[in-house]
Parts: C-alpha cells; sequence; structure tokens
C-alpha cells in the first residue's frame, strides 16, 4: 500500500494519539466507500503504525437541510454495500441512522475516547466542513481529515482560478506529478493489520445501528424517518455496486459518443455518474484508472503531449470521446472543489466576479414578463414546456440533463424579479431534489449561470446585461428532444415548443 500523500491530510487538533486506544476509528462522511479512498488508506495506516484494529463508522443524521427520504435512501443503499464488503473482508463496520433529531450526538466523542486517533474525510461545502471542526475540538485524540476528491489535491493550489481554461492550463503543467499517486483498490484485503475480535457492541448501547431492515430500504422502515418524504426516491439505486455498474455501461456503450451526443437529451450519451461522485460510492481516481485501461494509457505517455496552453483536446493523447469526458470528471468537477475549500462565500451572490455584479445590478430593475413563484417553478408549472419537462425530470428523478440544467437555470434568472431572487431559487431547487446537488460541481453549475467562470458577452440584453444569453428555441433548434419531451414533458402540456420568451 503506497502511503497516503501529507498534501492530502489535514491534521484538525493538536492532540496525540492515544497509545492505549483499542482501535483506529475511521468516520465516513463524504467519500462513502471502501476502495479507491485515501480516507480508509490513512486509517489503515495508523491502524499498521499502531499495530489495532479498524472500527468504520458511517453515519447519517436526519436534520440536515434538505434530508429527505430520496437522498437518505440513496446514502443508505450504499451502506448496505459498505457492510457486505467490510463483513466479508474482516473489519468492523458500524452504520448508524438517526431516528430522531440529534440522537447521534455525542456519538463521535464516545467512540473517541476509545480510539487511538480518529480519520475522517475532508470535504470542502454544504455543513460538513463545520461539522467536523466542531467535534474535533470536543475530542481527546488526535483527528486528521484526508481530501480524497479528485486526482489535484486541493491544496496543491492556493489561488482561485477564475475560468476553466485557467485552471486547465495550471493542471497542465502541474498534475502529472500526482499521477503516480493513487489510493488503494482494495485496502481492506490487507493482512498485516488486527481486526477486533468481537464488534463493540457495548459501545453502541446509547446510539444503536441501523437495522437490517433500514439497510435494505424497505418501504416501512424508510417511512419512519424524519426527513422530508415528499421527496421520493430517485430513479437511480445508490451504492458502490450500483456505481461500478454504471460506469461499466458508460465505457462500455455511452463513452464512443460522448463527444458528439452528451449534449443531446434524446441520445443518452452522459456518464450517470455524477450522484455516485457527490456522495462518495465512486472516486474519480477509479473512473480514471478504468478509462486509462481502455485507451491503453500510461502517465509516461504525457510526455509526448504539448499541450500546456489551457486547450480541452490534445492534453492526454487519448481518444477525443475520452479526452471531452476527462475534461469534465477532472477540469470542471475539480474547479468547484478548487473553490469551495478556498471561499467560505462559494455559495453566496457576493461570490461573483465584480463584472458580472456589476452588470446584473446594472439590469436588476428591469421589466421581467414573468416572475414566478417558487411554488409555481417546483411544480414545473411555467408557459415554458422545455423548461418544465427539465424542472420535471428533476423533481422525479433527481437528476436532470447537463446541457439543460443551463437552460433551466437561465429562465429562472430571467423570471425572477432580481438576480439574487433567482439564485436563491436555483439554489433550493437543485439543493432539494438533485441527488447530485450541495457539491462543489453543482455550485459551479448554478453560479455558471450568473457569471462564474464565464466572461462578459454582447450584445447586452435586458435582464442578464452581459451575461451569456440562452433561450428555449435555440435549444430546441440545436437538440433533439422528442423522445425527451414525450418522456418529461406534462401530459396536460401539447403546445409547441415554440412562444416562449
Amino acid at each position: 500500500m503506497n502511503c497516503v500523500p501529507q498534501l492530502r491530510c489535514l491534521s484538525l487538533n493538536s492532540h496525540a494519539p492515544q497509545s492505549n486506544g483499542e482501535f483506529v476509528l475511521y468516520w465516513m462522511n463524504a467519500n462513502r466507500r471502501l476502495s479507491f479512498n485515501f480516507g480508509l488508506d490513512r486509517a489503515i495506516e495508523w491502524a499498521r503504525q499502531l499495530n489495532r484494529p479498524l472500527l468504520i463508522l458511517e453515519a447519517l443524521r436526519c436534520d440536515y437541510q434538505y434530508a429527505s427520504r430520496r437522498l437518505h435512501s440513496f446514502v443508505i443503499q450504499g451502506m448496505h454495500d459498505n457492510e457486505k464488503e467490510a463483513t466479508r473482508q474482516g473489519h468492523a463496520y458500524a452504520a448508524y441512522v438517526e431516528a430522531i433529531p440529534g440522537q447521534g450526538s455525542g456519538l463521535i466523542e464516545s467512540l473517541a475516547k476509545q480510539a487511538c486517533v480518529v480519520v475522517t474525510d475532508d470535504f470542502p461545502c454544504f455543513f460538513l466542513p463545520k461539522m467536523i471542526r466542531a467535534v474535533a475540538r470536543r475530542i481527546p485524540v488526535q483527528m486528521e481529515a484526508v481530501d480524497s476528491n479528485g486526482l489535484l489535491p486541493m491544496r496543491a493550489a492556493d489561488q482561485v482560478f477564475p475560468t476553466a481554461y485557467a485552471f486547465r492550463r495550471y493542471l497542465q503543467k502541474t498534475l502529472t506529478p500526482h499521477l503516480t499517486q493513487f489510493p488503494t483498490a482494495e485496502p481492506l484485503a490487507d493482512r498485516t493489520i488486527p481486526r477486533l475480535s468481537k464488534f463493540p457492541s457495548h459501545l453502541f448501547s446509547e446510539h444503536p445501528l441501523a437495522s437490517p431492515e433500514l439497510l435494505r430500504c424497505e418501504s416501512a422502515a424508510l417511512d419512519r424517518l424524519p426527513v422530508d418524504q415528499s421527496v421520493r426516491e430517485a430513479v437511480m439505486k445508490g451504492g458502490s455496486v450500483s456505481a461500478d455498474q454504471c460506469l461499466q455501461q458508460f465505457l462500455d456503450r455511452r463513452l464512443s459518443r460522448y463527444a458528439e451526443e452528451r449534449n443531446q437529451p434524446d441520445e443518452d450519451a452522459s456518464s450517470g455518474l455524477s450522484p455516485y461522485l457527490h456522495f462518495g460510492h465512486i472516486s474519480a481516481h477509479e473512473i480514471f484508472l478504468r478509462l486509462a485501461k481502455g485507451e491503453n494509457w500510461s502517465v509516461d505517455r504525457l510526455g509526448d503531449v504539448r499541450q500546456t496552453r489551457g486547450g480541452r483536446s490534445g492534453w492526454w493523447g487519448m481518444a477525443e470521446n475520452a479526452e471531452s469526458f476527462l475534461d469534465e470528471l477532472i477540469t470542471w468537477r475539480e474547479l468547484g472543489f478548487n473553490m469551495c475549500w478556498q471561499r467560505p462565500d462559494y455559495d453566496k451572490y457576493e461570490s461573483l466576479p465584480d463584472w458580472a455584479q456589476e452588470t446584473l445590478h446594472e439590469h436588476a430593475s428591469d421589466p421581467r414578463q414573468y416572475d414566478y413563484s417558487l411554488e409555481k417553478l417546483q411544480a414545473g408549472k411555467t408557459h415554458d414546456r422545455l423548461w418544465n419537462a427539465a424542472q420535471n425530470q428533476l423533481v422525479t428523478e433527481g437528476r436532470m440533463h447537463n446541457y439543460l440544467r443551463m437552460l433551466w437555470g437561465k429562465k429562472i434568472l430571467k423570471w425572477s424579479r432580481t438576480p439574487q431572487r433567482a439564485l436563491e431559487v436555483m439554489l433550493e431547487l437543485n439543493n432539494r431534489f438533485a441527488v447530485d446537488g450541495r457539491d462543489p460541481n453543482s455550485y459551479s453549475g448554478i453560479f455558471w449561470v450568473l457569471g462564474r467562470y464565464d466572461r462578459a458577452w454582447g450584445p447586452e440584453r435586458p435582464i442578464f446585461g452581459k451575461i451569456r444569453y440562452m433561450t428555449s428555441e435555440n435549444t430546441a433548434r440545436k437538440l433533439t428532444l422528442t423522445k425527451y419531451l414525450n418522456r418529461y414533458a406534462p401530459k396536460r402540456e401539447t403546445g409547441g415548443l415554440f412562444g416562449m420568451q
């Protein structure tokens, strides 16, 4: 097993390891997988060094913003996979799901008293950074957070990049050394670390673990969860097993069409991996390795590539479809992590570029033909059939076609009384219904609508000013939408696409 790069390890307090502790605790809360996970690798390093067994805790609270049956079931399906794999490898794994708000309070602190060291995940947004720092202040033992988010360690770059072009150029000059530092494919197979001879059930007497019925996501068990039950399960199933199947299907059936057809809703050429990446059910490292294997690629080939000027193609020396996908997986996805770990206001209007704020301010008082309420938008009851279809897909399935998500956001800007209100609506709808919401990548997409990572465009338009403009009419002319609209447009809407402003 390779050592975890120090650049990925963040010390959260000044305590030393407890040499008399019973186990090393890995508190899994963002990278919810048991393979290709630097956090798990780091916990195993400590277990080997201290000659102590490993205890893996995967916990899920019920009182975070947007907690719903959809998000809970997706995470719990992953817990079921993780329990099976940990048991198969002989390691102690605990799945804890709060049954009432606040019930999990004190669980980590209780376990930490018996632990040598606590290792957790370093994820830069939503409530997780605040939560893990609060816990680190309360426990009497060393606690580390480990970054296993992407191919580039988050803290490798200490500047916020204003565009994908600028970030891509940086990656082309600096990423190569990190391509030799990958997490372990099967870390739990390591036989050099001891196993707990008996599961420490006494440590969970006040915090009962998830029942087998809940881990199987039986309907009655899900019904009892104190979360938003109106947001029903997503169309996709969560967990590492489903993530693996999704990746293999993409590589086998859709990658060969990706560059040309991924923006076409009717063609279904996108990867579908975003929800699994968000909840850590699959690693960007594993995706990269399996793609590279199919391309017969090795890191040595980068030496023959002369692309270091920020261009999207010709960097990797792979086929066009593979390079197009890697630009999304690495450049655009990790650009969001670059922003979120350095800017606490990553989800605030004030984080927009100055030029974007200025032009939106100048046009804030422009008349709006439509000013839809949040309720109308959530229900997909606008005059725009294509927009309603995209919103319906989001609400019913927990996902939205990527290209249409851009149009979706642009129309919300046009239909909101202020740009600040547009941002509030986009965040509310995306974070509540999208399985891949509340993620650095999804914040990038929403803020791109308002000018982040973009440039000023002309001609200047009402409401938008110099912000990039999109219309349903132009989108319909560019894309094939017949099957998409037949599937997602509300049945009562039988009119044509046009006449949509």
